[in-house]
Parts: structure tokens; C-alpha cells; sequence
């Protein structure tokens, strides 16, 4: 069985593994799903993640964040734009998550990156995923 929806899947993992209180979950690798991690590790919800081969595409081992009595550092974790239904964005129409407590994930020309950077390097682009 393929996949369809590579990001959509690792989110889906990650929200299954905060619930589970699980150290640690395992993605399939690809670019964005890459970009995404990365955009979770600088803002830090996620402690970090590591690139593990398996004779195929590779895996991304991502290492959640808890906090200090145990508590999810991620409460909500959800994709907006979707195969079917592409949500494209200019930097002035961005959301604001949380009103700024939580982060919009977003692909831009410059790479996958985080709403306050896109506000900083003035990009809009994909709106992918909302963290809160």
C-alpha cells in the first residue's frame, strides 16, 4: 500500500506518539517531512531528530519534548493544506496561531520555515501545518 500524504502521516504520528507519552517516533523521510522537523526543532517542540537509513528512503527519528511534570510541549498539531486543497498564503495573510503561542508551518521558495520567519524575510507560501 503507498502513501499519499507523506506529511500528513508523520504529523498523524507525532500527535498519536505526544498522546502515548512516547520518547521518540519514527517518519518516513523525504524533503519536507525533513523541513518540518526542522522548523519543530527551532522552535522547539521537538528535542531533535536524526536521519536513519533502512536501505530504502529512510526514516526520520524524531525525539518528542515533554516538559518538566511530564506535560506535552505539542497540546495540537494539524495539517492545512492538504493534496486535494492546496492553501497558499502572502506573508501579510499568514495566521497567526495562538495569536503567536503557537507556530504556522510554512513552505515557501526559501525553504520550509516557521511564521515569524516568513514575517521576518518577508515570504508567504504553503501554509502546511499549524502547531499549538
Amino acid at each position: 500500500m503507498s502513501q499519499q500524504d507523506l506529511t500528513s502521516d508523520m504529523l498523524t504520528r507525532i500527535r498519536n506518539a505526544v498522546r502515548n507519552h512516547s520518547e521518540h517516533v519514527s517518519c518516513i523521510n523525504n524533503r519536507l517531512n525533513r523541513g518540518v522537523a526542522g522548523v519543530l526543532q527551532e522552535e522547539g517542540y521537538i528535542d531533535g531528530f536524526e536521519v536513519v537509513e533502512d536501505g530504502r528512503q529512510g526514516l526520520i527519528r524524531v525525539n518528542l519534548r515533554y516538559g518538566p511534570r511530564g506535560e506535552s510541549v505539542i497540546r495540537r498539531i494539524d495539517r492545512v493544506s492538504k493534496p486535494g486543497c492546496r492553501v497558499y498564503r502572502g506573508v501579510s495573510d499568514i495566521p497567526r496561531t495562538l495569536q503567536g503561542m503557537g507556530i504556522t508551518v510554512v513552505s515557501t521558495s526559501k525553504g520550509v520555515k516557521s511564521d515569524r520567519q516568513c514575517h521576518e524575510e518577508n515570504v508567504g507560501g504553503e501554509l502546511i501545518a499549524t502547531v499549538s
